[in-house]
């Protein structure tokens, strides 16, 4: 550990990453197992995205939506997932002072980003089930533009506030992250000054954003639900509520670990519980969104099955 100057500069420059385990056989398992993970992320993600730019029959609200949540997966993942690969191969992992202010900061922004996201679709579904009629007019390009400005001017204030907390702490003795990335509760731990406004200002401008979109997606779920119920026929019901599972699926997987690993007392949870509903949270879930808006939405696997067979077409007469 190198100083940086004195007065209210840190000491450590950079940063060890502890990582999951210490197995060396556990270690060659989970970087074959995070790897293969890793490639159908970006591959789905990126598949996702292509998909949702060439079909015109997926040009509508939500999609876009969709993919700017791709898009948020696979920087979101490409963040940690690459370093923590290397953390199974390397017997010290370091990560520079700087460095891990970045990474702090890029994963606070896009899983931000990604709550706003699904609030804005949850509010999509709202509009589309509830006021059929004014769907084109409440959920214009403009509407949807203004919501990705606020989906993304929410990441960077949630995100400056993580990243100005953890320039403020001082950095004087150990330098070992007990996690496989910079988060913030282990980076507080190691601190040596007083970090009692550092820890306390994160906490409250990432708990009201994600209180404030828990509120609209339970709002406008409730509001969905009131409105099927209402439906005289089974058949409509059933197809609105259809249009509805994979975000509630969504939602449920990344709201659930984010209250786990976020809401939960550090003291209901051990140290390494904390990281295996990390790992599922930062590795997996950007892996399975693709997965549950293509196998649960019968509108993208209608557009995938149209371009594939364009695709075929296209093929078989260039080559006949």
């Amino acid at each position: 550990m190198d100083s940086l100057g004195d007065g209210n500069h840190t000491a450590v420059t950079e940063f060890i990453l502890l990582g999951l385990t210490h197995d060396p056989v556990l270690r060659v398992f989970l970087f074959i197992i995070i790897l293969c993970i890793y490639l159908v992320t970006i591959s789905g993600n990126l598949c996702t995205i292509l998909l949702i730019r060439v079909s015109t029959q997926l040009h509508h609200p939500m999609y876009f939506f969709l993919s700017h949540l791709a898009f948020s997966d696979i920087i979101f993942s490409c963040s940690v997932t690459p370093n923590m690969l290397i953390n199974f191969l390397v017997e010290k992992n370091m990560i520079s002072y700087l460095g891990c202010a970045i990474q702090l900061g890029t994963v606070i922004f896009f899983g931000t980003v990604e709550c706003f996201l699904l609030a804005s679709m949850a509010y999509d579904r709202f509009v589309a089930i509830c006021d059929p009629l004014l769907y084109s007019t409440k959920m214009s390009t403009r509407v949807c533009v203004q919501l990705l400005v606020v989906t993304y001017l929410g990441g960077f204030l949630n995100s400056s506030s993580f990243t100005f907390s953890f320039f403020s702490l001082l950095f004087c003795g150990p330098n070992g992250v007990n996690h496989f990335f910079c988060d913030f509760a282990p980076l507080v731990e190691l601190s040596c000054s007083d970090v009692s406004v550092p820890a306390v200002v994160p906490s409250f401008t990432s708990g009201s954003i994600l209180a404030f979109t828990v509120i609209v997606i339970a709002v406008s779920y409730s509001y969905i639900l009131i409105t099927i119920l209402k439906m005289s026929s089974t058949e409509g019901r059933h197809k609105a509520f259809s249009t509805c599972t994979s975000h509630l699926t969504a939602v449920t997987l990344y709201y659930g670990t984010v209250t786990f690993i976020y809401v939960l007392p550090k003291s209901s949870y051990s140290t390494d519980q904390n990281k295996l509903i990390s790992v599922f949270y930062m590795v997996v879930i950007p892996m399975l969104n693709p997965l549950i808006y293509s196998l649960r939405n019968n509108e993208v696997k209608g557009a995938l099955k149209r371009e594939l067979g364009r695709k075929t077409l296209l093929w078989s007469n260039n080559n006949p």
